[in-house]
């Protein structure tokens, strides 16, 4: 019986032409070999599994093939192909460097590139994960590289091109090998199969391929586990049972809560999630992941960033129809801030549910509820009160008013009702004053409800239809202020926000001016960012108001021509500059072991 060899070693690349999804690159050093014009050094860079060291041996097979084909493919036939082929040859040495990275390795190596090839016309040495070698190892390695015999090729390999010296680089053909799509994958995962005897389903080889993320070898590795649970009949529901990957239906079926603004649908769906086994940052990145795919979807311009099968793309197009574009935006800086408070957040379950309850909220800022339960969102500001239950209480109120002097030419207030009396809060509403009579000030609400409703449509009012009514029912306030006062109350805006960074930031970097006429103007650094602040003045501008008691106060938006804002420090920043410059500060940080949090 002939033993198991796993795909990922049965299938590796023999030619440049079962290369997969490299078409470009392979053809670039079959030209090479084609016309004669071979480099010294070669440096192969790029992700896991992509293919570096397979065409590296397929280049050195090649060079040294005695007979190519038309294609410039290696023979495999020749003395020196079958050699390379049956692991014997002497031309083709590989060093991993992850375990041969030192200064001793490195001189081993340089010994033999002394040595003439036996047979063939080049001695070809691929150093794989070339970025392991030491600072030391690199510098000896530098002359060879540089200046090494008519004979010899090197094929340096790695997948971290950022950690070779610039001195390495600049000795090297740099050959960048990019990540494999879904669809090459899934065509070669349906060669495989073929020929293995397997029967698959194109969306379960999908999943495969995108659980792979762009390396072959872990496709064809990850076929093999599907394949021997399955039995070989790998479909889409025994890949997603034995990869453990969350069905993007889920994610579907909350994309349709939050276009519906359904916030409990939301919460039995990640509940339900929850229960199958998968944890909430799997799910936080993965939501995250796939409102991102809906936004580039939404559009025909963008689809083509969808790394998918064509029905895929297509399904997920009408999926995203469902959301404003703006949805999407809100909607991803969400997910991020969740991403990053992950962490540090002490219940991860209620960190997840808030972050569903927000983006329920995008598109139904006060969903209403059937029943009228304590679950019910309400508006933040009490409704003013309709004339029909002001109708009883002003009879009452009126009962006590001849107490008061006639306001025929008396300008103050009237006099208090008696104490025995509750006046009604919408008695001054309730009907018009008589003619050369003066309407007595509308008394308070006790919880202040009545004044901060008109204080947001008068903040709204500027964009608005104006708001007449709601202006006479208060009293308009005109009192004095100071910049230090705008910009304190601008300042403790911000600090009464501290998870919201963006925000923060924004506030920091864009400060109000003043254009005269009780008018601030922020500048602010793009168009995204404007349509962002300008959301955002419906809460601002009613606290600005408020904090220097000045209806009169408004703010408008531009964007900043001039360049940037000046870099506004973080925390970290600020506390790194405060060290570098008072050295007791260090001492005290060190002597109580502070942290900053």
């Amino acid at each position: 019986m002939d033993n198991y060899i796993v795909s990922a070693r049965k299938y590796r690349p023999s030619t440049f032409a079962s290369v997969v999804g490299q078409k470009a690159l392979t053809a670039t050093l079959k030209n090479a070999i084609a016309t004669d014009r071979l480099a010294h050094a070669y440096l192969f860079c790029g992700g896991r599994g992509v293919g570096k060291t397979s065409c590296a041996r397929i280049f050195a097979k090649t060079i040294n093939c005695m007979n190519p084909t038309a294609d410039g493919d290696p023979c495999n036939e020749c003395a020196s192909c079958r050699a390379f082929n049956e692991n014997r040859s002497l031309n083709i040495i590989e060093l991993d460097a992850a375990s041969n990275n030192s200064v001793d390795d490195i001189r081993g190596l340089v010994d033999q590139v002394q040595v003439p090839p036996t047979e063939g016309r080049y001695r070809v040495f691929i150093i794989d994960e070339v970025h392991m070698l030491s600072s030391a190892a690199f510098n000896a390695f530098l002359k060879t590289l540089e200046e090494p015999p008519s004979y010899v090729v090197f094929i340096l390999a790695t997948t971290e091109k950022q950690k070779i010296i610039p001195t390495i680089l600049s000795r090297c053909q740099i050959y960048d090998f990019n990540r494999i799509t879904v669809a090459d994958m899934v065509d070669h995962l349906q060669y495989v199969a073929s020929q293995e005897g397997i029967t698959a389903e194109r969306s379960a080889l999908s999943l495969i391929a995108r659980k792979a993320d762009g390396a072959m070898r872990d496709a064809l590795s990850i076929f093999d586990q599907v394949a021997a649970s399955s039995r070989g009949n790998i479909t889409y529901t025994s890949a997603i049972a034995n990869l453990n990957v969350l069905d993007s239906t889920y994610y579907t079926r909350l994309a349709g809560a939050f276009a519906k603004g359904d916030v409990q649908s939301a919460l039995l769906l990640y509940k339900e999630i929850r229960d199958r086994g998968f944890d909430t940052h799997f799910f936080i990145t993965g939501l995250a992941a796939y409102i991102r795919d809906l936004m580039v979807a939404r559009s025909e311009s963008t689809l083509q960033l969808l790394d998918t099968d064509d029905d895929v793309k297509a399904e997920m197009a009408n999926t995203a129809k469902e959301l404003p574009l703006d949805f999407y935006y809100a909607a991803m800086s969400l997910c991020n801030e969740a991403d990053l408070n992950y962490r540090q957040a002490s219940s991860k379950t209620f960190l997840a549910e808030l972050l569903l309850i927000r983006l329920c909220q995008l598109q139904s800022p006060s969903p209403t509820y059937s029943g009228s339960g304590e679950g019910q969102l309400k508006p933040f500001a009490a409704p003013a009160p309709t004339a029909a239950p002001a109708t009883a209480p002003a009879s009452d109120h009126a009962a006590v008013q001849p107490t008061a002097a006639p306001a025929v030419t008396n300008t103050q207030p009237p006099a208090a009702p008696a104490p025995a009396v509750k006046p009604a809060p919408a008695a001054a509403t309730a009907a018009p004053p008589a003619a050369g009579t003066s309407a007595p000030p509308p008394p308070p609400s006790r919880t202040g409800k009545v004044l901060r409703s008109t204080r947001r449509v008068e903040a709204q009012a500027t964009t608005g239809p104006s708001c007449t009514d709601a202006a006479e029912a208060r009293t308009h306030r005109t009192a004095s202020y100071t910049d230090e006062q705008v910009n304190a109350a601008w300042d403790a805006y911000a600090a009464a926000r501290p998870t919201e960074r963006i925000l923060i930031n924004t506030m920091r970097a864009c400060r109000p001016r003043n254009m005269g006429n009780d008018t601030y103007d922020v500048a602010l650094e793009n168009e995204i960012q404007t349509a962002e602040f300008r959301n955002r003045l419906v809460e601002l501008l009613p606290y600005m108001r408020d904090a220097i008691s000045n209806d009169n106060f408004n703010i408008t938006l531009s964007i900043n021509e001039s360049g940037p804002a000046p870099t506004i420090w973080n925390d970290r920043e600020i506390l790194a500059h405060i060290t570098s410059v008072s050295p007791e500060i260090v001492k005290l940080i060190d002597k109580f072991n502070l942290k900053l949090v």
